[in-house]
């Protein structure tokens, strides 16, 4: 019996000491500001998570201004609604997820919010709507949010009627990118009053529960085995809908490895794209696209501030192989060998399989390569031509490609994902760029009213005139010894001789 009554009692949680009822505590919850507990559908998931949202956008001043001036309001008091109830020009009532207005002095902006979780996916018909009556009623913006990331900054993932942004913006954000901006605020300490820092901080474990509708970036999509194959076999084509869907993932899996490292660096972390890509995704999209069928390969970029230079990630889905190169000025001054040993004074603690290619002046090929492991023990394998200037520096690590499409063991994601971790924080952020010596003042003996110190070539002995002369001339004193007196008193004038040159 009493065997009996301990066991009911640890099943319970109930512990007794000398007498007293303890009860285990590891099995209580903890009260939180922003519960998970009690969401049972994809409609609750969605209420929570935008009433959670736009509660702190109006709580947290810090991170409302965040969010609100990506959208392009002023600086001021945020106010956020959920469920506003709205009358269609048509008559149709229509009840956007929220509203957030921010006003200053006599200025107010309002935006209207349509919001996902989980799969869902943003409805054009729905959004369009809501462009209608942010146009019909004044206000300035649309903001979209869902676990859709955009393949640029900029850029919506839901096509709509152009036509329809000519009075009214449409933004988007993704919940990774939301997660984001609050993870940054948290790093930095740019929440000023303890208690908002708090309410901050049960938002961000809030996004990061499972419950909660807001995923990362996990899936390569459902064409991706097929186009992996397709490449393989050389059968793939641009018409073929997979290679436009596989590209325009990639970008979004780039976009999200740049999210994801601004969580851990606190700093906002963009893709490394060019003004006209940033300025017409579509045409990014189709040469992202074009180079898949061409060559099976994918490219992307991340852009880190005050990095050495652009992280730079390419995929060879031919080889199965993914890598991340970032490139390195090298010193402007110095002989070649010492360049290299700047360089792997640097990386010292960096992979011994990252490789490094280095860049001469005048080169028409692709210069010498090694890896660091070799180098170490052999710097000079890097110099091509000691006379030749060692320009940049190239830095690369590559890894096996994974094949599933998801996250996890053995997937493309977390490959992709695992090797930038890997690539910026065991090489990128050890390397700091070269910067010229500052100019030495000089000392007493090098005044500039002195002739400057001679240059090598002046300091080479001088060359001695020949001792002997042609047949016939008599053989003159060199200025490199003594002059002989008796060589000389043989140039005097014999005795009763003139010396009279008036000829």
């Amino acid at each position: 019996m009493a065997a009996t009554a301990a066991r009911r009692a640890y099943a319970a949680g109930v512990v007794r000491l000398d007498g007293v009822v303890r009860v285990d505590e590891n099995s209580w919850q903890v009260a939180r500001l922003i519960p998970v507990s009690g969401i049972n559908g994809a409609e609750e998931q969605e209420r929570r998570g935008t009433s959670a949202l736009l509660a702190v956008l109006a709580s947290v001043k810090e991170y409302g201004r965040a969010v609100s001036g990506a959208l392009g309001a002023p600086v001021g008091v945020v106010e956020t609604f959920i469920e506003v109830p709205f009358t269609t020009a048509a008559g149709k009532k229509a009840t956007p997820d929220g509203l957030i207005r921010v006003t200053r002095g006599g200025r107010e902006f309002v935006a209207l919010v349509e919001v996902k979780t989980g799969r869902d996916t943003l409805d054009a018909a729905q959004v369009e709507c809501y462009l209608d009556i942010a146009r019909d009623h004044g206000f300035d913006a649309v903001l979209t949010i869902s676990n859709e990331i955009a393949p640029a900054p900029g850029a919506h993932p839901c096509p709509v009627d152009k036509r329809k942004l000519k009075k009214v913006a449409l933004h988007h954000m993704s919940w990774s990118r939301l997660h984001t901006l609050a993870v940054i605020e948290q790093v930095n300490r740019s929440v000023a009053d303890p208690d908002q820092a708090w309410i901050l901080g049960e938002l961000v474990r809030y996004l990061e529960h499972p419950k909660s509708g807001a995923i990362d970036f996990d899936d390569m999509g459902p064409q991706w085995v097929t186009v992996r194959d397709a490449v393989n076999a050389g059968t793939l084509r641009s018409s073929d809908k997979g290679a436009v869907e596989v590209a325009t993932r990639f970008d979004q899996l780039i976009s999200f490895a740049g999210m994801r490292l601004a969580r851990q660096l606190g700093v906002t972390v963009q893709p490394a794209l060019t003004r006209a890509e940033a300025a017409d995704p579509t045409s990014r999209r189709a040469a992202q696209t074009a180079q898949l069928v061409a060559t099976g390969k994918l490219t992307g970029g991340l852009r880190i501030p005050n990095a050495v230079g652009p992280v730079q990630i390419n995929v060879d889905l031919r080889a199965s192989k993914v890598s991340a190169a970032v490139s390195v000025p090298a010193p402007a001054e110095g002989r070649q060998l010492t360049r290299v040993n700047w360089l792997l004074r640097q990386l010292r603690d960096a992979p011994a399989d990252v490789r490094a290619d280095a860049v001469t002046a005048w080169s028409r090929g692709d210069g010498r390569s090694e890896l660091l492991g070799t180098l170490r023990a052999n710097p000079g394998l890097l110099v091509e031509d000691a006379k030749r200037d060692i320009r940049n520096f190239t830095l690369t690590l590559t890894r096996q490609a994974g094949v599933k499409r998801g996250q996890g063991r053995g997937s493309f994601v977390g490959g992709v994902l695992d090797l930038i971790d890997t690539f910026y924080g065991e090489v990128v952020q050890l390397l700091r760029p070269w910067t010229a010596s500052a100019p030495k003042i000089k000392t007493p003996d090098q005044s500039r009213d002195e002739p400057p110190a001679a240059a090598a070539d002046d300091l080479a002995p001088v060359p001695q005139l020949p001792t002997a002369g042609l047949p016939g001339e008599p053989v003159l004193p060199t200025q490199a010894g003594p002059v002989d007196d008796d060589a000389a008193s043989s140039l005097d004038p014999p005795a009763g001789a003139t010396t009279d040159n008036s000829d």
